[in-house]
Order: C-alpha cells, then sequence, then structure tokens
C-alpha cells in the first residue's frame, strides 16, 4: 500500500522523523516495540533473520529497487516522497533511500545463546553505537559465537549501531545481563574461562597457546574512555594486552575486538 506524502510532519512518520531510540523501543508498552532499519541491504538481513516490518519509508526513485521488500509485504504501508521532502529529515541522506520501522523480538537470556559457544564476546558499558556496530561485525566474521553486553550498553538494534555493522547485528545472536547481575560470576557458572582486555603489564599474551586452546572462552572489553572496571580485571581468569609501538597506549575498542577475536579464535 504507497502512500504519497508531501510533508514529513503528519503523525504516521513520528516514528521516522520525531521519536528517539528510547521511545520506540517503549513505544508500545508493556508490549514490545520497534526500531527502524537503514538501507535495503540491513534491512534483507533483519527480514532473514525473522523480523516483521511495520512500514517502510522509501524516496520515490528508489521503490523499483525496493521492489523484493515491497513485494513480501504488500499489506503494510509504504510511504514515499521526493528527495526534496525526505531531505528534511535529519540523517536521511544515510538511509541510501529507504527506511523501515520493525517490531523488536523478545532479547533471549545469556544462557540461552551461550549454550553451545565456544568463543563469545562480552561487552562491558560499551556505549557508542558505531563502536557495538563494527565490534558486532567483526564478531560476526571472526568466529565469535555470540556477544553479551552489560546492562548500560547501548542497544544494538539502534540505527547507527545496525548500519555500521552492515546487517551482522542480525546475524550473530546476542543479549543483555541483567542490571543486578553479576556477570563475571554467571560467565564462570556457564563454564567459561575469563580473558580481560586490559592495559596491563602483568598479562598473558595474545598468542599464548591456554588461550587458543581454552575449550570456553569469553573475551571481556571495555568502555571507550575507561576501558573495564578494575574489579572486572582483577576476577579475571587471564588479562590480555595487545602489544603496541610507536608510544601508542591503546587501539579504538572497535580495532581492539577484530585483533582481539581473530587471534584467540578456537583452533
Amino acid at each position: 500500500m504507497t502512500i504519497y506524502i508531501s510533508d514529513i510532519h503528519i503523525p504516521e512518520l513520528d516514528i521516522y522523523t520525531r521519536l528517539n531510540e528510547n521511545q520506540l523501543a517503549r513505544i508500545y508498552e508493556p508490549d514490545i516495540g520497534i526500531f527502524i532499519c537503514e538501507s535495503s541491504a540491513v534491512i534483507e538481513r533483519a527480514l532473514e533473520a525473522g523480523y516483521e516490518p511495520e512500514s517502510l519509508l522509501v524516496e520515490d526513485k528508489y521503490l523499483n529497487a525496493a521492489g523484493d521488500i515491497l513485494a513480501r509485504f504488500q499489506d503494510i504501508p509504504v510511504y514515499t516522497s521526493d528527495i526534496n521532502v525526505l531531505k528534511q529529515i535529519t540523517g536521511y541522506a544515510l538511509t541510501r533511500g529507504v527506511l523501515c520501522a520493525m517490531k523488536r523480538k523478545a532479547v533471549p537470556a545469556p544462557e540461552e545463546i551461550c549454550s553451545d559457544a565456544k568463543r563469545i564476546a562480552v561487552l562491558e558499558n560499551i556505549t557508542n553505537p558505531t563502536n557495538i556496530g563494527a565490534i558486532l561485525r567483526s564478531a560476526a566474521a571472526l568466529y565469535i559465537d555470540a556477544v553479551l553486553l552489560t546492562y548500560d550498553c547501548c542497544d544494538p538494534l539502534y540505527r547507527r549501531s545496525a548500519r555500521v555493522s552492515m546487517g551482522t547485528v542480525f546475524q550473530v545472536p546476542w543479549a543483555f545481563f541483567g542490571k543486578e547481575d553479576d556477570y563475571m560470576d554467571k560467565l564462570k557458572r556457564m563454564g567459561f574461562k575469563t580473558a580481560a582486555m586490559a592495559l596491563s603489564d602483568n598479562s598473558t599474551a595474545l598468542d599464548s597457546k591456554e588461550l587458543k586452546n581454552a575449550d570456553r572462552l569469553a573475551v571481556i572489553m571495555g568502555s571507550e574512555g575507561y576501558g573495564l572496571m578494575p574489579d572486572t580485571v582483577e576476577r579475571a581468569d587471564y588479562v590480555v594486552k595487545i602489544p603496541m609501538s610507536h608510544n601508542v597506549d591503546s587501539l579504538n575498542v572497535a580495532a581492539a575486538s577484530a585483533v582481539a577475536f581473530w587471534e584467540l579464535r578456537r583452533v
């Protein structure tokens, strides 16, 4: 059902133009909310993962390019207009012509997605959606079976996270620890050895055979500004540092994740 629009201020477009990420996530409380997906490629991966679309916002010249999506969901509203109208939406230039409002799914428990996992990533207090998206993309590419996030991490379904991940946020299983969880204790009860990525001289080499041969390993990465909490480092089975040169102290957490995931993959 295609609906041509000439005004982005109509109420039907509030989810695309005026509601923020948190409002979208809670729009149907107590039921599960929605999120906004950008670009045909990312939308396709979300659909393949079983997410259900509610509506689309498509630049008129991209209607044919989005034809496969539109053909599969003929009963949902498809709002369209030309670029002169749609460019009034902040950030629209990054969408590659199409936005989709999608229903969230219930987020599984950590134990559910880690039951058969051998290598997982644990993200502690990482709040930048770009970093979350890049880490998930590395996780998908570099043999990580699941990603667990602490309560204060950015939501992987934020628009920027999903876009930066190139849709791999819909391919790698992920879950949040609860606000009151002692997540280090929970990891140990699930049978994981824990490797804390931290700037410590008292550390295990990244290419250590002991790490590589660990049956189940959780690679823990901390916030952009402060790294891991001291208690996390103290309680970890291993503290791991990526050696640096030229007096550089560390990599961005997303770049560090790619190095660590590749080196610590199960052999």
